[in-house]
């Protein structure tokens, strides 16, 4: 059984305050500390870690402002995008638990 993480849970995994680095995607949750030259402090997606950052993967922004889950105003070509990333999530990276 997957464990429930809340929002300030999350926030610790970010790979400074815990090594490890998880990313919430429509609240399920990846480790993506094998990742950690993308995900890790000072690489180019370091602003995802220990967040929800399925609007901000949607779309393909690295502003902190866009790393929540609001997905209602987003178009259909930007949930593409996300099923695309959640997909390679998926393949790559080990489920952790859900967002709560």
């Amino acid at each position: 059984m997957s464990r429930i993480y809340s929002a300030e849970e999350l926030s610790e995994y970010d790979g400074i305050k815990r090594q490890e680095i998880y990313v919430s995607v429509r609240g399920k949750i990846y480790d993506m500390t094998p990742g950690k030259d993308f995900y890790g402090p000072g690489a180019g997606y370091h602003i995802f870690a220990g967040k929800e950052c399925s609007r901000a993967l949607a779309k393909m922004s690295l502003s902190a402002d866009d790393c929540t889950g609001e997905l209602g105003d987003l178009d259909e070509k930007q949930l593409k995008v996300l099923d695309d990333w959640q997909k390679k999530f998926d393949e790559k990276y080990t489920f952790v638990g859900r967002l709560g």
